[in-house]
């Protein structure tokens, strides 16, 4: 439930001054360093009090996953509080984890030493496979005969590697999606489509020698892409992003970048579908999963063929652009829109993100401006026991509390994302709106949150995708 209110009576010993001004507490180790620039400067820019404690605040940027180092604090977090980290996050960022669960678009890999036995006998089927051995750090990747790898390392993977990559101007390279989710249960997924990270590997793949790392594992010392002479006429000369840089270049090869970008999207839509449940059962040992949002880079690698490969997802990505100053923009365009998406960036003006009253919250998203399927509800869910009817759950008589509440922040969601893109629940074409979606497989939660969105793509093109 929303509640209403201000700041409690402590923030009052700030002084007046600060008195009407959000507090947001930026936390990370060696902060000195800079490395989370960027992401004050855009709190500051939004009109947040940076704090250096862990007092009254109303959001928390923490680098470091939270739910360890201040366990007790965020079960007892205030309704309006926000947190950069859900719990659970780590099914999806932890290494080994994704890289083991057999979901589509991931290359096959082995959990060491538990699955050793069928490593060996998958690699004798395909003699012409590659393998690398990973970990959690992500150190020392180097392609290596089974027989020179370490099939004893606990807490390590062997993974198949993508031989045949897409090169642009004979480099390999990854690229990287900044995610967002801003809801468990039901789910909602974006991706930042203002821009996507590149990263090429320093010295050209071919002649290949596995041997020689830099051609095909992409390092700190990373070749950008202004440095990638067939992407830097598009990036320097003409003003583009990366991701339209490398969508320009594809075009001039007769390839078509929609068909990466819509696998982009079906790729991280079946790693939170498939993570989804293990995410519930962790938000649900705190109060209240509406505290919490994440956004992580997922990264990718493109083969030959235009085939997407899921290499890992990262959390509390790196926002830093001591390395490349160019990267800059970037990141804090990526925070910005993060922070807009989610709330925390707000056009309505108050001392904390505590609603001060049910008109600020109709003002922005109103009960009418939630309701679908006007024709149907009036015809047929108007009758005493229509609600046991599916078709007539998103009918105002049938909604409770709890799903208006869901369906209006994710349409004050739309109305925020800025340069973000829902890819869960997946967008839709205006005149496939009018045919239900197949909903197969589906949590009674995420059904209803599908269909609110034809309903709503019905009424308004905008918010088909």
């Amino acid at each position: 439930m929303i509640t209403f209110g201000s700041r409690e009576p402590l923030a009052e010993a700030r002084g007046a001054a600060h008195y009407e001004r959000p507090v947001a507490w930026v936390r990370g180790n060696k902060k000195g360093s800079g490395y989370l620039m960027h992401v004050t400067n855009v709190f500051h820019r939004l009109g947040y009090e940076l704090s250096e404690d862990g007092d009254d605040w109303d959001v928390l940027w923490s680098h470091n996953y939270p739910f360890r180092e201040l366990k007790e604090m965020m079960t007892k977090l205030k309704p309006h509080q926000r947190v950069n980290h859900f719990p659970g996050s780590g099914f999806i960022t932890n290494k080994v984890n994704l890289a083991t669960s057999g979901l589509p678009f991931i290359p096959r890999a082995f959990r060491m030493p538990d699955e050793k036995e069928d490593l060996l006998k998958h690699a004798k089927l395909n003699s012409d496979l590659l393998f690398v051995q990973k970990s959690n750090n992500h150190r020392g990747i180097k392609i290596e005969k089974l027989d020179a790898l370490d099939l004893g390392a606990d807490g390590s993977f062997v993974q198949e590697f993508v031989h045949n990559p897409l090169l642009v101007d004979g480099y390999k390279f990854d690229i990287g999606v900044y995610t967002i989710v801003t809801s468990i249960q039901p789910l909602r997924v974006y991706i930042y489509e203002g821009d996507v990270l590149f990263r090429f590997c320093p010295v050209k793949y071919h002649p290949f020698d596995p041997e020689v790392r830099d051609k095909y594992v992409v390092g700190d010392d990373y070749l950008p892409t202004w440095k990638v002479p067939s992407l830097a006429k598009y990036y320097k000369d003409l003003g583009f992003g990366m991701k339209r840089s490398f969508d320009a270049w594809l075009k001039s090869q007769d390839k078509d970048p929609e068909v990466v970008w819509d696998a982009v999207r079906e790729a991280i839509r079946n790693v939170f579908y498939g993570k989804e449940m293990a995410l519930v059962q962790a938000t649900s040992h705190y109060p209240r999963s509406t505290n919490f949002f994440e956004m992580m880079r997922i990264d990718f690698v493109i083969d030959d063929q235009l085939k997407v490969h899921l290499m890992e997802a990262n959390m509390s990505p790196n926002l830093s652009s001591s390395h490349f100053k160019e990267n800059r923009l970037l990141y804090e365009q990526v925070v910005f829109n993060l922070l807009s998406l989610v709330g925390v960036g707000r056009a309505v003006h108050s001392a904390s993100l505590a609603p001060s009253s049910r008109e600020e919250t109709e003002m922005q998203a109103a009960q009418k401006d939630v309701m679908v399927f006007p024709e149907h509800c009036a015809a047929s869910c108007s009758l005493e026991k229509a609600c046991d009817k599916v078709e007539c759950q998103l009918c105002k008589p049938c909604l409770n509390s709890q799903q208006q509440e869901d369906l209006t922040r994710a349409l004050l969601e739309h109305q925020r994302r800025g340069m973000c893109r829902r890819v869960v629940p997946p967008s839709i074409q205006h005149h496939h709106a009018h045919d239900p979606a197949n909903m197969s497989g589906l949590s009674p939660e995420n059904t209803l949150l599908t269909e609110w969105f034809r309903g709503q793509c019905l009424l308004d093109q905008a918010l088909c995708s």
